[in-house]
Parts: structure tokens; sequence; C-alpha cells
């Protein structure tokens, strides 16, 4: 497995020179990169070239049926933009969300609706993506959906997903694995892997604490306030089984850092440190 990175963290604290970015990362030993959203394209191709560190995919996660049909029609664009892009440059992926239509439950009901919108969105999402799927498939990039309930996204359990993928009939859709999103939903992070795993294209490091005195005091809808992204390592997710079941599953690719820690975030050198932190451990976890 090779260990990277998502340059989102380093750009919040003001670094979004690819240049200086892909050199860091290559002192530091990691192996490749995940190119966020706001980092400019325009040294990408000699990053590329000169073949210090990979980049492993490019990343625009957004609500694609957006309400505002003149937002929902520019995220539309870009993301095509960036699969012709990656094929140009020869990333083999684009990691991104599904999009989320807005749905009038039947029932005037928070839960209901919650409930409903999932599923209720699943054919705007297959039209749109059976679309982009095509220019995917054209360019030999691979489509990875995050599993994140938090951008526009209806790929976020097992079941939208089995849904997500009778409905799109290509080789080149997949997931980017995020366990720390599963964590929180109460789902096992552990268990979907092997159901999957020919469809994991790519993983996130990231982990998720539960503070059980806050859930217990708001539960799960009240706010979020019982639950926090971590660093690898710092959350309630055990590493060593979560690699062993990648491994059985024959994912033998990238592992991403995400890193959203709040703890280790504040300013530049902080960040740095978090993901440098982040490397090490999964090292030691897959060396055991």
């Amino acid at each position: 497995m090779n260990i990277g990175f998502l340059t989102n963290s380093l750009v919040e604290q003001g670094l979004d020179d690819i240049n200086k970015i892909s050199e860091w990362a290559a002192v530091e030993g990691f192996e490749c990169l995940e190119v966020g959203p706001n980092v400019p394209f325009s040294n990408l191709e000699q990053v590329i070239k000169e073949g210090n560190i990979n980049i492993a995919a490019l990343t625009y996660c957004r609500n694609f049926l957006s309400s505002d049909d003149s937002e929902a029609e520019a995220h539309q664009k870009e993301l095509i933009y960036r699969i012709k892009k990656a094929g140009e440059l020869n990333i083999p992926m684009v990691v991104t969300s599904t999009g989320i239509a807005d749905v009038v439950p039947s029932q005037e009901d928070a839960i209901n609706a919650i409930r409903t919108m999932p599923e209720a969105s699943l054919d705007k999402v297959a039209r749109l993506f059976e679309k982009v799927l095509r220019t995917a498939e054209k360019e030999n990039v691979k489509i990875a959906f995050e599993n994140c309930p938090l951008m526009g996204n209806i790929a976020i359990s097992p079941k939208t997903l089995r849904l997500l993928f009778e409905k799109l009939n290509s080789s080149q859709a997949g997931l980017a694995y995020d366990p720390s999103h599963f964590v929180w939903q109460f789902i096992d992070p552990y268990l979907p892997i092997a159901e999957f795993g020919d469809r994991i294209f790519h993983v996130h490091a990231k982990d998720t604490e539960i503070n059980r005195d806050d859930l217990n005091n708001s539960g799960i809808l009240t706010d979020f306030s019982w639950w926090d992204y971590r660093l690898p390592g710092l959350g309630e997710l055990n590493w060593s089984k979560l690699f062993q079941e990648l491994t059985k599953s024959g994912y033998h690719g990238v592992i991403s850092i995400e890193h959203e820690d709040p703890v280790w975030s504040g300013n530049l050198e902080r960040t740095k440190e978090a993901l440098v932190f982040s490397k090490n451990y999964i090292e030691y976890i897959t060396s055991k």
C-alpha cells in the first residue's frame, strides 16, 4: 500500500502551491498525493513529469443535484473538467460525491426526510453519473464515491452503495472507502470491505472519536457535538483489523490520509506534524 494524503488540510493553512506541497511530501517520505479542489492545476503537469511523487487522484465533492440550477450545472461542468484533466495527465482516479436531490417528503417530518432522501435521489444520481461515467470510460479514469454523508451524497451506507452500484453498470464506478464516516453512523467499518472489496478503488485514513458523555446528553440527532474526526489511531477504529480486512479483500492501493482532526490543526506546522504522525502510525501498523 502506498501512503499519501489529501491536500485540503495544507490548503486550509495557506499552502496551495503544488510544487511546495510535493517537495515537502517527498522529503517526508510520502509516496503520493490526492489533490483537492483548491489546488491550482498550473504546475501539476510539471510535478508529474518530475516524478518525485505520484498523483493518485483528483478530488471534487459537491452537491451536483443542488436545487440551485446554476450551482448544480457549474459543479457538474467542473467534475467533467477534472475527469478530462485526470485523463490528460494520466491520473487514474477522481474522488467525488453523488449529489443529493432536494426532496419534499410525503410527511412533513424531519426523520422521514432523512429516511427518504437517499433513495429518492437514486434515479437522478444514476442519470447524471451514466453521463459522467461515459466521459470517465473514454478518459480511462475511475470514479470513486466517498462514503461521506456531509457533502450532498447518497453513497453513505452499504444499503445505498448496493443500490447505486446496481444502477451504475460500469467497472469505472467504485468507492473511496473512508471508515471514519461509518463509525459515527454506527455502521460496522470492517464488514463492508469484504462485500465491496472489488469496488474499493481508494482508501481514506481518518479516525473518529466518540464522546460517550456528550452522546448520552444529546443523542444522535440534536447535534454532532458527540463525535470528532481524529488522526488514525486516536479514535474508535482498530487499524490492524481494518488493514487486515483490506488485505484479505485484495486491496493494495493508496492509503490517503485525510486530516480533519481539530486537535492537530490551527497552523501549518501543526498540520504537517499531523500528516507525518499519521504516516508513521500507518507504517507501524502495517509492518506488524
